[in-house]
């Protein structure tokens, strides 16, 4: 099996999911199919024996005491999706929606909603023939209306894209030669209920951050080096005086990047500045938090937060009514993911201005080419300052917001797909401000460390910028160069 092949016989991994967000195959195995059809018996037993089932013979939310007559049940699931497509504001990016759906499909690959495998396998078809549901990023406090927008299109309703042309989602699925689902008893209520969508975004957006950490590394090193730091504050036994694998890793790939340097070779300044000499503990701690977030998409890909879960056999069947679709633990996960990113920003932004301010660089103003006539990286930095505003404001944690919906029955909610949009929001930010960090250490290098005096890490990651993004000397706009750096950034920079 390729490895951009994963197959839902097993749960997927927080990787796993971002590959399948990022492009790569998802398939059903016939272990899943088995539990997936075993789970649908019991559901059809349930609708025969007329067992009493939140939102397979009741109505949702504050109409659960409503009884749906067997008739009506279909009924109620199409309906259910129609009502719930509340979404607001501009569509997701087709990643996005990708992460949304593998999730999703992975929630009901556990066996425990009762969908049919057709409607599983429907869900993979969307991600195969590349038919992304326009799902409006804005408008819900925990996670249905964006599982309804994707939903909308299986049943041939609401607009997709296919390689980025917009059409209704009947037009979608017969371009991509596939058929409207009926949807039967539980399956409105499935496809839009658990905690798949913050899963996915919040897997995506922990993809994202992890290449983020690995690329500052890189950077700080190049702005590191550009600004004759003392190395010595890396030295292992040093660092090994705070337990935390991530100053360890952190530690380890700063002295890679900056082994061998002959431009860090002579005096140094007896203690750097925080920005510098505390790379490896702000960056290990990024790390360490990415770590726990990283645990707990696992063990919400591994848990089955559908409600009800159908349990029991066909000739006992019964429906357990629970709440692990509110999802906590991943909001607080997701809140922590932001905010630990966010000092990634912090960091890079205070190195920046050092790259720039002649007061404490020893560099020409803001690495002008002609100071004064040109700006160079003036303004480059108000914008990393400006996006690391945004950040502190985006970090206020999403699950602290409350609100009561559904006329009190449900008087809680933790907001985790919110936290994962905000999460993905300052994920975006970060790389930015570390684009233009990237794009000022190399012009930094051009003008302060002779080619054969850098590292052959530093000397290599300088190429790999400028490969991409010529010196800079007002000829223009620094708008492109800032979009430059934060697409190498977000590609991922070579190892050193």
């Amino acid at each position: 099996m390729s490895p951009k092949t994963f197959t839902l016989d097993q749960p997927l991994d927080a990787a796993a999911l971002a590959a399948v967000a990022e492009g790569a195959t998802l398939t059903l195995g016939d272990a899943a199919r088995k539990r997936i059809a075993a789970a649908h018996d019991l559901v059809r037993a349930i609708v025969a024996r007329a067992v009493p089932a939140y939102g397979v013979n009741t109505g949702v939310g504050a109409l659960v005491d409503r009884a749906v007559e067997p008739a009506l049940q279909r009924r109620l699931s199409t309906q259910l999706v129609m009502s719930h497509a509340c979404g607001v504001g501009a569509p997701l990016p087709e990643a996005q929606v990708r992460a949304i759906i593998a999730a999703q499909a992975n929630n009901h690959a556990h066996g425990y909603s009762g969908v049919r495998v057709a409607v599983v396998e429907a869900l993979l078809a969307l991600l195969t023939h590349g038919v992304m549901p326009e799902v409006p990023a804005g408008g819900s406090v925990g996670y249905l209306a964006h599982m309804a927008h994707i939903s909308l299109v299986l049943i041939g309703e609401g607009h997709a894209r296919i390689d980025g042309e917009r059409m209704t989602g009947a037009e979608a699925l017969a371009r991509a030669g596939l058929a409207p689902l009926v949807l039967e008893a539980k399956e409105g209520l499935s496809l839009i209920n658990g905690a798949p969508c913050a899963t996915g975004l919040g897997a995506l957006a922990l993809a994202r951050a992890k290449r983020a950490v690995a690329s500052a590394d890189g950077i700080a090193a190049l702005s590191f080096e550009a600004l004759g730091g003392n190395p010595a504050a890396f030295a292992p036994d040093l660092l090994a005086l705070r337990r935390s694998a991530g100053i360890a890793e952190t530690g380890a790939s700063l002295n890679a990047w900056l082994a061998g340097s002959a431009h860090l070779g002579g005096p140094a300044r007896l203690q750097d500045p925080l920005s510098l000499r505390s790379v490896p503990q702000v960056h290990g701690a990024v790390r360490d938090a990415l770590a726990h977030v990283a645990a707990m998409i696992d063990d919400e890909l591994a848990s089955v937060t559908d409600n009800p879960v159908v349990m029991g056999t066909p000739e006992a069947p019964r429906a357990g009514s629970q709440a692990h679709a509110v999802a906590a633990g991943l909001a607080l996960a997701l809140d922590s993911l932001g905010i630990a990113v966010a000092h990634l920003g912090m960091m890079s932004e205070r190195r920046l201005d050092r790259l720039v301010n002649p007061l404490v660089s020893g560099l020409p103003a803001f690495l002008a080419t002609e100071p004064g006539v040109s700006s160079g990286f003036m303004i480059a930095q108000y914008s990393a300052a400006a996006l690391v505003g945004e950040n502190r404001r985006l970090a206020a944690p999403a699950s602290l917001d409350g609100g009561i919906t559904s006329g009190l029955q449900e008087d809680y909610l933790s907001h985790q797909t919110p936290a994962a949009i905000k999460a993905l929001t300052i994920v975006a930010n970060v790389e930015a401000i570390l684009g233009i960090e990237l794009a000022a250490a190399a012009q930094a290098h051009d003008i302060a460390v002779p080619p054969e005096a850098r590292a052959p890490a530093t000397a290599r990651l300088h190429s790999h910028v400028r490969a991409t993004i010529a010196p800079y000397a007002d000829d223009r706009p620094m708008h492109a160069v800032m979009v430059q750096g934060a697409d190498l950034v977000r590609a991922g920079l070579p190892k050193p």
